[in-house]
């Protein structure tokens, strides 16, 4: 076995590679850029080398750096995790050629799975099943256009490299397909450097559904049976689960061995990943193969038993699988949630900053906790925005989902917006909880997913009033000299002492005021706040332990964390993380401070381009810039007709969250100015 790995990645993926390498006695080096220094798979490793800025394209896509510090530490094997080199060919061509072993499939697979149309023509002669499309060279917009009529609307725009839904755009109809393409081959050139497409019959009501197979170099290949992965966002997989919800043995069957149909065609070796879309009907079609490692891979773990790093490793160092098909077998039901710094309510626009407190849930034989990130950490705008992959297993569906919801309930998180609470409406949803799924999911079941499960939850409004005044207890010596920047009684809110044993406040709860009276009533070890919020009046007692509230709720007891950052405070409670703030007075500028946040950046990123010039007259609707971020694009539009008066950015500046980008009059503001 290898004594030395080298891990060329970052974050959780980079964290599990070394934590199996431990395992095994293999000593492990890490590789990091300037803004993970003091990221935790650095710390995790025996040794870590500096490769470079934090841009990836400046140390973590750079493959004589990671060759570089292989041959200085006697790193024998890199292993890529998935993104960045995974999926390159030629790295693999590199390290082969400088005597380090590649832990991936041969180049010459992974060029024959890097390019979509390429793959379609090799899975057809191996007689695996495929969507009807166009896939060809040619890559005119007339000939693109041509095939999409062909092919029948809506279709699907697909990048020829790469992955991730990076490039990739739905079109429903022809008036929006000249758009459509230049905007996935503007993402595609940035994200793989090419920008060639093909184009796809969508269909209407898909799954996708992989399957996991492993090759070894002795002629042996097994299927470990599938995942459903039909939950997504943007085109990326939100929630994974295996096996998939009902699936039969004999379809398994079929899918399996088409999968490793699929492999043996390019002489796969390693672990790799065959999706398909299930159509309702039982029928299915391939999509592409992903030659490398899965983000969802700990579902198939969880299932199987199998270490399926431990699998590459052995593989990779010449020895034959460790099971044969006949002996694996599937135990339970694992889900896989991806715990992200994002704003479900904004399209998912990924979110950055510092981690102020992170306690994920403690991890046992049913809940596992794959992450790179501590609390404190900053989620960088360089990098994806993934926190971690919270996995749950049990002996069947609903025991598993049952605690996969329990276990996002105690995820706790304060600092850049998450996706903790859109999960918990997802896993908590009847249609998912009856494994109704497929790509279209989110948007089927819009209204069941974006209420704000914390911001909508006014029973815990009296929990926040009660910390908010034990807080102002634990800081009164301090208050005359207002030396507490915390205490909320020497803020400029509308929470005040009006009498003795009488106190009123105001509490911004998901963009809602909520009045919040509160009377003391009794003394000493029987004092208690009679507390009424939202038509509801309870009476409630408790005491503060630094961030832990020891709260007495109508004989109810519960402890309650509380973590202030900034304005905010986020309140952690059985029923998962609220966010509050106390209601600031009202100085005449709110309505100036919604219009500006229409025209600031959303996100820190880059301009991409500017798609009207200054001083052009537009359309309610029509878009203005586009900015990118984390590989995703985001499109300013115009909330109305009028004019832009300016733009404050270019193309290819940086800007940061909240930054103006552009000033704009409303058509009724330029007609009074005339």
């Amino acid at each position: 076995m290898f004594n030395k790995i080298l891990v060329a990645n970052r974050g959780e993926i980079a964290c599990r590679v070394i934590r199996t390498a431990r395992h095994m006695g293999i000593a492990t080096v890490a590789v990091y850029s300037d803004a993970d220094a003091d990221a935790l798979h650095v710390s995790m490793a025996d040794e870590a080398v500096h490769i470079g800025p934090a841009q990836a394209r400046e140390s973590y896509l750079r493959g004589e750096k990671i060759i570089e510090a292989c041959q200085s530490t006697g790193a024998e094997a890199v292993h890529p995790g998935y993104g960045f080199l995974s999926e390159q060919a030629d790295f693999s061509e590199l390290c082969r050629d400088n005597g380090v072993v590649f832990i991936g499939p041969p180049a010459s697979a992974i060029r024959a799975m890097g390019s979509k149309s390429n793959a379609k023509v090799i899975m057809g002669e191996a007689g695996v099943p495929l969507v009807p499309g166009y896939h060809g060279d040619e890559q005119s917009l007339s000939r693109l256009s041509r095939a999409a009529d062909e092919a029948g609307y809506p279709v699907l725009l697909k990048a020829i490299s790469g992955g991730g839904g990076k490039g990739m755009r739905l079109v429903e109809d022809s008036a929006g397909f000249e758009s459509a393409l230049e905007s996935a081959r503007r993402e595609a050139a940035a994200s793989f450097g090419d920008d060639r497409m093909l184009v796809e019959r969508y269909i209407t009501q898909p799954r996708h559904v992989e399957i996991q197979v492993f090759c070894d170099s002795h002629g042996n290949a097994v299927y470990l049976f599938e995942r459903d992965c039909s939950v997504q966002r943007r085109h990326q997989k939100v929630i994974e689960e295996a096996p998939a919800p009902g699936m039969t043995p004999e379809l398994r069957r079929q899918m399996g061995e088409a999968a490793v149909r699929a492999a043996r065609a390019i002489d796969y070796r390693g672990a790799g990943t065959v999706e398909f879309l299930l159509d309702a009907d039982g029928s299915f079609f391939f999509m592409e193969m992903n030659t490398r490692l899965q983000v969802e891979h700990p579902v198939t773990e969880m299932i199987t038993g199998q270490d399926l790093v431990e699998w590459q490793l052995k593989v990779a160092f010449g020895e034959a699988l460790p099971l044969a098909q006949d002996e694996l077998v599937i135990n339970g039901h694992a889900f896989e949630a991806r715990i992200y710094a994002e704003d479900p309510n904004h399209d998912f626009l990924p979110a950055s900053g510092v981690l102020h407190y992170l306690e994920p849930p403690r991890e046992s034989r049913h809940v596992r906790v794959d992450t790179g990130v501590l609390q404190g950490d900053e989620v960088s705008v360089h990098y994806d925005p993934m926190i971690a992959k919270l996995v749950t297993w049990d002996e069947n569906r609903e025991r598993a989902l049952a605690r996969m919801a329990r276990a996002l309930s105690k995820y706790r998180i304060s600092g850049p917006a998450t996706n903790l609470s859109f999960l918990y409406n997802l896993v908590t949803s009847e249609p998912f909880r009856a494994g109704a799924v497929d790509t279209h999911f989110i948007e089927t079941h819009h209204d069941l997913l974006f209420h704000d499960t914390v911001g909508d939850r006014v029973e815990d409004l009296p929990l926040a009033s009660l910390y908010l005044l034990l807080r102002m207890e634990q800081v009164s010596s301090d208050r005359a000299g207002g030396s507490d920047a915390c205490s909320p009684w020497n803020a400029s809110t509308a929470w005040r002492l009006n009498a003795p044993a009488r106190h009123t406040g105001a509490i911004v709860l998901n963009g809602t005021v909520y009045d919040v009276p509160v009377e003391e009533v009794g003394s000493g070890s029987r004092r208690r706040f009679r507390i009424t919020a939202a038509g509801r009046t309870v009476l409630a007692s408790g005491h503060l332990e630094g961030a832990e509230l020891y709260a007495d709720v109508d004989g109810h007891r519960q402890t309650i964390t509380v973590v202030q950052d900034g304005e905010v405070f986020t309140l952690f409670s059985q029923r998962g993380s609220m966010q509050f703030s106390l209601a600031q007075p009202d100085y005449g500028e709110a309505e100036t401070r919604s219009a500006d946040s229409l025209f600031s950046a959303p996100m820190h990123g880059s301009v991409v381009k500017l798609l009207v010039p200054a001083g052009a007259a537009v359309e309610e609707g029509q878009p203005l810039l586009i900015l990118e971020a984390m590989k995703m694009e985001h499109t300013i539009c115009a909330p109305t007709g009028g004019v832009v008066d300016a733009f404050h950015v270019a193309a290819g500046d940086q800007v940061a969250g909240g930054d103006q980008l552009l000033d704009f009059s409303a058509a009724s503001d330029s007609a009074g100015d005339s």
